[in-house]
């Protein structure tokens, strides 16, 4: 997580010429593999995080309907039900930075991938709709942890040249566990006879959609055994030498490693180990950049992405579609996300930041206007409501490229920001401060939703849409561009 923050430690001498040559010169790639190849790999390990993180927060929404039927619950129970992963990330977040600048960030990827799989296990045989919530919320925890701590590794240990590209592995990451969650979703569905409460084994399908989640928990333990420390973490704790190492793997053996270390103590060399008093400052309470960070992080909810992931088979269902054609639907919206998704990834390091959101902000206004527009001919309720196919049509491509608009920009941009645009002193609070925020945003949205559905399905899309006209000057006058910069020049 962030931040160059200072130990005591990390002042101690260097090290001996004998030791600079051998560590500085040491073989950091096999034959043949690219520093950048290597990098990829270990930015890819880290955001196996997000993978989870994508997982368990949309696999809810092909359980949603068994669970209401197994528990026999109503939409406010399940909005709750729902919605209780997400205070548990909140939490998470917020105290993510704090655990990882004192233990490490890849000792905290471990713990995060620890209550990921025990989430999944204790949630897959709940003996009521309260202990489900409770796992629900251990999950959101590891959650909360994952979206903080990975952005911030993978910030630390990528140069600059590719620091974006190799940033949005973490949303990559994330709508890829968001597809294979519908994936699994919809064929367990299809194995069960098209309902989520068919038995596999002897056991409902909705708790195997929950359950699976304990395997790529397990994949991501094991990766964070291969990859290193993040350099500026290593530095703090007084470990230079690890930390030269680490540098050369990363960046080359050919990178001027004595100024890249340098340029990190240099920064360090001013600063104390940040406590929330160092977010504080200006006249709102705390400093401008972190009410910026958490801007974003709550714009990036309010135009009410994650009603999609959470929520898409309850909607559907809402206008007249069948549970299974509703989980496909599903399915294609997740890879609609993760086509955005690349198109980010291709396109943050060469146009930057800001136009990326500029241009998303854009197509969700638009999208989410129209949805308003076609569900406001919605009639009925409940197993009697229906859509004309005109306007479900419409529905359904303008769903698709909101989808897609997000995903190319404020999906990814979002979480590169995060993990760029603090200073060093603060980077690591500041971003676990925002993230909080986003998952508390991210709660209003889920637990809200079926209520405001209830009340007007076409009103509430209208709302969401006023959020993503919102966002425009919020990116134009308070967003700083941050492509090709180094972390140490954010100040």
């Amino acid at each position: 997580m962030g931040a160059d923050d200072v130990h005591p430690a990390s002042r101690a001498a260097r090290p001996s010429p004998r030791e600079h040559t051998l560590t500085s010169t040491r073989p950091a790639h096999q034959a043949g593999e690219t520093p950048l190849a290597h990098v990829v790999f270990i930015a890819a390990s880290a955001a196996m995080g997000g993978f989870l993180f994508g997982y368990d927060s949309a696999v809810i929404n092909g359980a949603v309907t068994g669970i209401q039927k197994h528990f026999a619950v109503g939409s406010g129970e399940t909005a709750a039900t729902v919605a209780a992963a997400l205070l548990g990330s909140a939490v998470g977040a917020a105290g993510a930075g704090w655990l990882a600048d004192r233990f490490g960030r890849i000792r905290i990827m471990q713990l995060a991938a620890v209550l990921f799989a025990v989430s999944g296990v204790g949630s897959m045989f709940p003996p009521n709709i309260e202990v489900l919530a409770m796992w629900r919320v251990i999950g959101g925890i590891a959650i909360g942890i994952a979206s903080v701590i990975a952005p911030a590794y993978i910030a630390e240990v990528s140069p600059a040249a590719y620091r974006g590209r190799l940033g949005s592995f973490q949303q990559m990451a994330i709508v890829l566990g968001i597809a294979v969650s519908q994936l699994a979703n919809y064929a367990l569905n299809q194995a069960a006879g098209g309902d989520s409460s068919g038995q596999l084994a002897g056991i409902e399908a909705w708790r195997w959609m929950l359950g699976v989640e304990a395997i790529p928990a397990l994949v991501y333990g094991l990766m964070s055994l291969a990859i290193p420390e993040s350099p500026r973490y290593l530095i703090a704790s007084g470990r230079e030498a690890k930390a030269r190492e680490v540098l050369a793997e990363v960046e080359g053996p050919e990178a001027d490693l004595d100024a890249r270390i340098t340029e990190i103590r240099s920064v360090m060399a001013t600063e104390r180990r940040s406590s929330l008093r160092d977010l504080l400052g200006g006249r709102f309470g705390l400093l401008p950049i972190v009410w910026i960070g958490i801007g974003a992080s709550v714009f990036q909810q309010f135009v009410g992405i994650n009603v999609i992931f959470y929520y898409s088979s309850l909607l559907w269902q809402s206008v007249g579609i069948k549970e299974s054609s509703s989980l496909l639907i599903s399915l294609s919206t997740s890879i609609i996300n993760i086509i955005g998704t690349v198109i980010a990834m291709s396109l943050v390091d060469r146009v930057g930041r800001k136009p990326l959101a500029l241009a998303g902000s854009a197509g969700m206004m638009v999208a989410l206007a129209v949805a308003s527009w076609a569900f406001s001919y919605r009639t009925g309720t409940g197993d009697t409501a229906q859509i004309p196919n005109l306007q479900a049509v419409i529905a359904l491509v303008a769903a698709h490229f909101f989808v897609l608009c997000f995903a190319f920009s404020w999906g990814v941009v979002v979480w590169v920001l995060l993990g760029e645009m603090f200073p060093n002193r603060i980077r690591a609070l500041a971003l676990g401060v925002a993230a909080s925020a986003q998952w508390l945003a991210n709660w209003m949205i889920t637990v809200t939703f079926p209520s405001l559905a209830n009340w007007n399905l076409s009103a509430t899309y209208a709302i969401y849409a006023g959020f993503a006209l919102l966002s425009i000057p919020f990116v134009m006058f308070a967003i700083k561009e941050t492509r090709g910069r180094t972390l140490e020049s954010m100040g």
